[in-house]
């Protein structure tokens, strides 16, 4: 391979479509290293923490896709306080200075504020997709920059951020000339929108394939919009609450009749049950629908939608929808993929309205499924054991049964069989989170046969250290280790610290791990980041008294070629 031209191996690296591939052949040699720093397009680096942004603009200058993530994963659980850290600003400066081809931005979980969208939007010309999950500190002022300034934006997808709204405009900034959007993505935002620059938007677009909107979108406008757009793929809707004998009605439902492409629908905030006629003829074509914000459907109106979506191949669902409303999708849905059913209450004070019955109706009508998240209120060794051997093509399986330590529903007994059902026949399960109560048992099971299982959440589970590990001793490929209100100490964070360099990240909260125990490990794994996180009324007496025998309230651990951040918050140890 040495007397190949550089231009043939760098064409033989393009088929190497994984970021771990390309890191390998990048190790080979000099002449290797060089041409796939020089050739690599796309970037992902999981932890932001892990690697100094200018080291990545150094190291892969023609980048033109870069994804990044922030806090940890359990922030989504408000168990990282907000001002933690993960700021956009120095990635966003980096590439600026390093990287001025970047076309895409992809940023998770991370800190982004108006001027670095600002930074963002004058600093690369050809600029062409901004995607924000779970991001925050940014506005509506910093949504018209990008619109204003990046003339070849193709994407634009907000998702679960928490931003401020500073007025409507925002929309009016798109240029005239801007005609190259295919998926727009506004619905986290919560104000209203100027509706007359929406329509315009749409209409000058005719490669816009998603469109998803906030619920301050009329029926009315939508019907407009969709006229203009009957091209698209994936919509979102607004609303979705108007009379169903209005003139209103009919229009909204001729335009939908007109859009034969849709093949996935998400939205109806307060929508009518009433108007749900008006998807019945393109149900048939469906392959994904999102009703997790559509608190209005449910029962027998829930059951006669599902009943028309036979295509389905993705379905989010409030947990309404009841065992019965399952056996309808079971019955329906053959080639259902993904399942998630959320709880009504948010709060998670009352119970849910499906169990194991609805569980297992689903695995038995539903071969194909592959991927689920379910919130229940109960849950039996058999119904875990019948879903293990009905799909065994889990990749990931995410139960949570909403009163921690519940037993078996039938004989109270632990779910450590049920469980350990799952990982033994669901060979290619990537990610796991546990629930109910379980003993050291489900974790040997998790050690002996989660080959390939890289993410791991546990809450309210184990015996003793034990259990930890087994888990750690056991999964070879585990990269994410998320552990909550478990009885695991400083034998199990000390048993193997070997093992975190080859994982991404250990969170542990609420545990037995003492700070005597964080330093160990720190001092062991200088390459690693060891924080121990206090809540603001403990850190002073921490500070004051800081026993080695001192219960850490929360400790993260991360792989890292960076050391020590240097934005750390005061409530924030790096030992």
């Amino acid at each position: 391979m040495t007397y190949f031209p550089e231009e043939v191996v760098e064409h033989i690296f393009d088929f190497l479509g994984s970021h771990g591939d390309r890191n390998t052949v990048s190790t080979v040699c000099k002449a290797w290293y060089r041409v796939e720093r020089l050739s690599r397009r796309n970037v992902f680096v999981g932890n932001c923490y892990a690697v100094r942004p200018e080291r990545v603009a150094a190291r892969f200058p023609r980048v033109r896709s870069l994804s990044v993530k922030g806090k940890p994963h359990f922030a989504d659980f408000n168990l990282v306080p907000p001002d933690w850290g993960g700021f956009a600003a120095t990635w966003i400066e980096a590439m600026a200075r390093g990287c001025p081809g970047l076309e895409e931005l992809r940023m998770k979980r991370m800190v982004v504020s108006d001027e670095c969208l600002e930074l963002l939007a004058r600093s690369f010309p050809h600029f062409k997709a901004l995607v924000l999950v779970s991001c925050e500190g940014f506005s509506t002022d910093g949504l018209a920059a990008i619109a204003t300034h990046c003339r070849s934006l193709k994407e634009l997808d907000l998702q679960e951020n928490e931003m401020e709204d500073h007025g409507p405009q925002w929309l009016s900034c798109f240029p005239d000339s801007c005609t190259s959007l295919i998926s727009l993505n506004f619905a986290c935002l919560k104000g209203e929108v100027n509706a007359g620059a929406l329509e315009r938007l749409v209409s000058r677009c005719p490669n816009l394939r998603s469109l998803r909107l906030n619920r301050a979108v009329s029926a009315e406008t939508l019907a407009k919009v969709l006229t203009k757009a009957p091209q698209l793929v994936d919509l979102g809707t607004g609303s979705f609450m108007l009379d169903h004998r209005s003139e209103a009605f009919h229009k909204l439902f001729d335009a939908i009749q007109k859009c034969k492409s849709l093949r996935s629908l998400s939205g109806f905030w307060d929508a009518s049950p009433l108007c749900l006629p008006a998807i019945y003829t393109i149900c048939a074509n469906l392959t994904g629908l999102n009703l997790s914000y559509a608190p209005a459907i449910q029962g027998f109106d829930l059951i006669k939608l599902i009943r028309h979506c036979w295509k389905l191949q993705r379905l989010w669902v409030l947990d309404s929808i009841g065992d019965k409303g399952l056996a309808v999708v079971a019955s329906t849905c053959k080639d259902l993929q993904e399942l998630r059913v959320f709880p009504s209450d948010i709060y998670g004070a009352g119970s849910a309205a499906v169990t194991e019955e609805g569980l297992v109706a689903i695995s038995s009508g539903c071969p194909k499924l592959n991927s689920l998240l379910y919130f229940c209120d109960q849950m039996t060794n058999a119904a875990l054991i019948t879903v293990a051997k009905n799909c065994p093509n889990f990749i990931r399986f995410r139960l949570c049964i909403l009163e921690p330590r519940k037993p078996d529903a039938v004989t109270n007994q632990p779910l450590d069989e049920g469980f350990g059902a799952i990982v033994q026949s669901c060979k290619d399960l990537r990610r796991l989170s546990l629930s109910g109560l379980l003993t050291d048992q489900v974790f040997l099971y998790i050690g002996m046969y989660a080959e390939r299982l890289e993410m791991l959440s546990i809450a309210f589970a184990g015996d003793s250290d034990k259990g930890m590990v087994y888990v750690l001793n056991g999964c070879k490929n585990l990269r994410k280790l998320e552990i909550r209100d478990s009885p695991f100490g400083d034998a199990a964070l000390l048993e193997d610290v070997g093992k975190y360099e080859t994982m991404r990240s250990l969170w542990m909260s609420s545990c037995d791990v003492t700070l005597g125990g964080c330093k160990v490990l720190a001092s062991k794994m200088p390459r690693l980041n060891v924080e121990v996180i206090n809540e603001r009324d403990e850190s002073d007496e921490l500070e004051e008294n800081p026993s080695d025998l001192h219960k850490v309230e929360k400790m993260y651990v991360y792989r890292t070629i960076a050391g020590p951040r240097n934005d750390a918050p005061d409530f924030v140890w790096i030992l």
